[in-house]
């Protein structure tokens, strides 16, 4: 990405919306557009639900409150990964009951801090009432140019980037990154680096649509893929991870894969 003029010598309006940004508070970023499930239902129905809105996460429905909270990566450790069918297994068996809980008054950053060390997704409540969600891709579309932003992505990648071959079947890959609790792998083709495949693409390209995991990695990865380079700060890469709609970036340097930072990566160096 090109570092303009406006990135060297920002206006008086843009360092003053900066320090306005610093005390944000969380009732301006959460969504409070809630989704759902009963825990009667099954974790294939839970899968189909979060892929059709493309989100990671659905609140357990109770009677006064929410019961819980059911994640992707609920689907990938405790259904696929165990070599269970999301189909024969209820929300009931798979959810936290645990849920980090935030004021809509707090700032961001006792956000990023919360979700940091309570790891989780901020279940945001007034007087006992739930009345959105904070993700950390929320956060990140808010995270100010601070001083605790210019830090350097290659302090807070995660080095060990887990690749699969292009032929590999759904099912195998979507059980190694259940195994491994991670959310995305390098795809390769031709032995370089290609595409990316994350367990939204697994919700909303396959689940939802009914496709079948015996299917090819290949065909429901994302490519080309979009990468930065180590020294990039983490301000410009939660831009350009807001601007491109994606929450992971692999990193490359001098042409080879380095590490990858995600959007809670992001929250975490904020945090600090």
């Amino acid at each position: 990405m090109k570092i303009t003029l406006k990135d060297e010598f920002p206006s008086i309006i843009d360092v003053a919306y900066s320090e306005y940004k610093k005390y944000k508070h969380i009732s301006e970023i959460m969504s409070t557009d809630l989704k759902y499930i009963e825990q009667e239902r099954t974790m294939l129905e839970a899968a189909k639900s979060m892929g059709e809105h493309h989100i990671g996460s659905l609140l357990v429905k109770g009677q006064d409150r929410p019961l819980g909270i059911v994640t992707e990566r609920d689907l990938l450790t405790r259904v696929i990964a165990a070599d269970k069918k999301p189909s024969e297994v209820r929300v009931f068996d798979v959810y936290s009951p645990r849920l980090v809980t935030i004021r809509p008054q707090a700032t961001i950053r006792e956000g990023a801090r919360m979700m940091i060390k309570q790891k989780g997704k901020l279940v945001v409540t007034e007087e006992r009432r739930v009345v959105g969600i904070v993700t950390a891709s929320d956060l990140i579309k808010s995270l100010p140019e601070a001083p605790e932003t210019s830090v350097l992505v290659k302090n807070f990648m995660t080095k060990k980037v887990r690749a699969v071959d292009s032929e590999e079947k759904i099912i195998d890959v979507a059980k190694l990154m259940g195994k491994e609790r991670i959310g995305s792998v390098i795809v390769v083709k031709n032995g370089k680096p290609w595409g990316i495949f994350t367990e939204r693409d697994l919700l909303s390209k396959v689940i939802f649509k009914d496709g079948s995991l015996e299917e090819r990695v290949e065909k429901f990865s994302s490519s080309p893929l979009i990468t930065i380079e180590p020294d990039w700060s983490i301000h410009r890469a939660a831009k350009l991870m807001v601007s491109r709609h994606v929450r992971r970036l692999p990193i490359l340097e001098d042409g080879e894969m380095s590490g990858i930072i995600t959007a809670r990566d992001l929250v975490e160096a904020y945090s600090v």
